[in-house]
């Protein structure tokens, strides 16, 4: 397996002239981009950060930033992201952790740096910085790394505890990055929206996959509807690779216009469940060659994959190519205590997959609880159907479990989604003295609908009875990580926003 930094190279030769990386004025082909790169390389290596490194960056998707994860590929150093609005104790903790030698910033992270502690300590470049770098002249970029060594660091975000370090290697990093183009179909010159964040694990994706295929990353730095709906028409974007929360806020923006998006020819989305609804209306008004679920983590890039997403809603498909999987019944930690057809258990992956992490960063704790006799064991429930499918119905800690009965919180808000008056979903389960927990749903709605009508429409559609919501709460808007995923234990915990009627607005 290659290294990421002869990877680079060999995209360069394979397409010098192709157009690589764009960021508003910037434009840069395969050969210019990676003169770029080669320049901020050897700065780098002249303010004393060595192989094996880290390095803590708190940037947006700028052209800066992606510059900057080649750079550090070449140099065998460690590139280890945060969210950039992360505060100063995350930016602390981060930096104890892992022992980055430096830290990267931008003006939207700034202040957080500077109220960072341990940062002072520390070299500290900003995005402007690294510009100025680039202008410089230097000898192409040599690979001083291996498939062997480190590339990545990412930090999976804490619900309870503190966020833990994924190590990967270039040999993983690459290997999902192959598995990516070859299971999304994409073709030479793709052209991709790169608007998923670099600190998470479908913007590196996204990046290394476009390399790779000698097509354009186009920089969106932060998510905005209406910026994204003009660069996919100016850009001619071929692909998107999203959550469905930004597909939701692109459908449903006022400048949405099918024959704004002509030029997509192919969606995926991953890191959430995507809703029965929002599926239907991205199908009917995209009209993709190509539809496909993704589902994975940091830790293993790829469990499974659906290609025909809107054909069987709900189905996360078969094993990705690089892996295999397995559903055990609920709360054993034998690989071999297989889960029958239908019935719900956790889903295990294979920690022989190219693309698998090896364990967390200097947590034995959390591997002795993920990994077992080989498999790293997912916290994510679901079933295997008569057809072989999987299907993710969330997160074990999810479960709601009203009068001795399992109810899956994607499946209610599927069925909910489907009602016209739904903006927005999400169901929790909230304490109740006779069931032990109550099955509430919290809707952002779409005009006037109330709640006689969605549990009119929960029964109409055959939802079990024991299923259906017991409470419905009209919110404000439904609480969510900066990635896009439901934040469930906000709703739990009682912060949210109701809507305000009208005699209170």
């Amino acid at each position: 397996m290659l290294d990421l930094g002869t990877s680079f190279i060999a995209s360069v030769e394979r397409d010098p002239d192709a157009l690589a990386i764009v960021d508003g004025d910037i434009r840069l082909s395969y050969r210019q981009w990676y003169g770029k790169v080669s320049a901020l390389a050897a700065a780098l290596g002249t303010i004393g950060l060595k192989h094996g490194d880290h390095v803590l960056t708190v940037m947006q998707n700028r052209w800066e930033n992606a510059s900057l994860h080649w750079a550090c590929q070449f140099l065998g150093l460690i590139v280890t992201p945060l969210n950039w609005r992360a505060k100063a104790d995350e930016i602390d903790f981060a930096l104890e952790d892992s022992g980055a030698r430096a830290v990267f910033y931008e003006v939207s992270s700034q202040e957080a740096v500077r109220q960072s502690r341990r940062a002072q300590n520390l070299p500290q470049f900003s995005a402007h910085a690294l510009a100025d770098f680039m202008e410089g002249c230097a000898p192409e970029a040599t690979p001083a790394a291996d498939a062997a060594d480190w590339s990545l660091m990412l930090y999976t975000s804490g619900t309870t505890s503190k966020p833990k370090g994924v190590p990967r290697r270039h040999r993983a990093e690459r290997a999902g990055a192959v598995a990516h183009v070859a299971q999304n179909l994409y073709r030479h010159g793709e052209r991709t929206l790169g608007v998923m964040p670099l600190y998470h694990t479908m913007g590196v994706r996204s990046l290394i996959a476009s390399s790779l295929i000698g097509g354009a990353f186009i920089c969106l730095p932060r998510f905005d509807a209406a910026r994204a709906l003009d660069l996919i028409e100016q850009e001619k974007i071929t692909n998107l690779y999203l959550v469905p929360t930004l597909y939701h806020d692109l459908l449903h923006h006022e400048r949405f216009a099918a024959e704004r998006v002509a030029s997509v020819t192919k969606l995926g989305y991953a890191g959430a469940s995507m809703t029965d609804g929002l599926l239907h209306r991205l199908d009917q008004t995209f009209r993709p060659e190509l539809f496909v679920n993704h589902y994975g983590s940091s830790e293993i890039y790829t469990f499974t994959i659906e290609q025909k997403a809107a054909s069987k809603p709900g189905s996360a498909g078969r094993a990705g190519i690089n892996q295999t999987i397995r559903v055990v019944k609920l709360g054993s930690r034998n690989p071999d205590e297989l889960a029958a057809i239908g019935e719900e258990g956790e889903i295990i992956a294979l920690m022989k997959s190219d693309e698998a992490f090896e364990g967390y960063w200097k947590r034995p704790d959390a591997d002795a609880k993920s990994i077992h006799n080989g498999w790293y064991f997912t916290g994510d429930t679901g079933f295997v159907d008569r057809d072989g499918d999987l299907f993710v119905t969330g997160r074990a800690d999810d479960m709601i479990i009203t009068g001795g009965e399992n109810v899956s919180p994607v499946e209610v808000e599927s069925c909910l989604s489907l009602h016209e008056g739904v903006a927005e979903v999400a169901v929790v389960g909230l304490p109740d003295e006779r069931w032990g927990k109550i099955v509430v749903a919290f809707v952002k709605r779409r005009g006037s609908v109330t709640a006689e009508d969605l549990d009119r429409h929960c029964r109409d559609s055959g939802l079990a009875n024991f299923r259906r919501p017991r409470r419905f709460v009209f919110v404000e808007e439904i609480p969510k990580s900066p990635v896009g995923k439901l934040l469930r234990r906000l709703l739990v915990a009682g912060e949210y926003t109701e809507e305000r009627t009208p005699e209170h607005q």
